[in-house]
């Protein structure tokens, strides 16, 4: 890793799109998109450093496309399990995740990510 890597954000988006009420069910892939569009317009909020995001997707939200400043992953089978994956990959490079799912949370820590809740993406 160098100084100049950016803070690596994995985003939960099944997770992070289901952590508000707001009739998400109904248009999962739209949901994933409008939480996508917010990623690339806001980032991550509260960090000032550079960041690369990337959105994993799963399930109905297949097929959302990347947007300059957010990368999609989608998973072609368990979400969790691409996160798993993206974390591995890294090597020394700082990495978070956003998610509130217990068991991806430690999974991911025991690999040296940090991780954080939705409501960090979330308004």
């Amino acid at each position: 890793m160098s100084d100049s890597d950016p803070l690596l954000v994995i985003v939960d988006a099944a997770n992070v799109v289901g952590s508000v009420p707001d009739g998400w069910w109904r248009d999962r892939r739209g949901a994933a998109e409008r939480l996508r569009d917010r990623l690339a317009a806001d980032g991550l909020p509260g960090h000032a450093g550079p960041v690369e995001i990337v959105l994993v997707v799963e399930g109905a939200a297949r097929g959302v496309e990347s947007v300059p400043g957010v990368r999609v992953e989608a998973a072609s089978g368990s979400g969790d399990d691409r996160m798993v994956e993206l974390v591995t990959a890294e090597n020394d490079r700082p990495v978070l995740v956003v998610t509130a799912d217990r068991e991806l949370r430690r999974r991911v820590r025991e690999l040296g990510a940090e991780v954080t809740g939705p409501r960090t993406v979330r308004p």
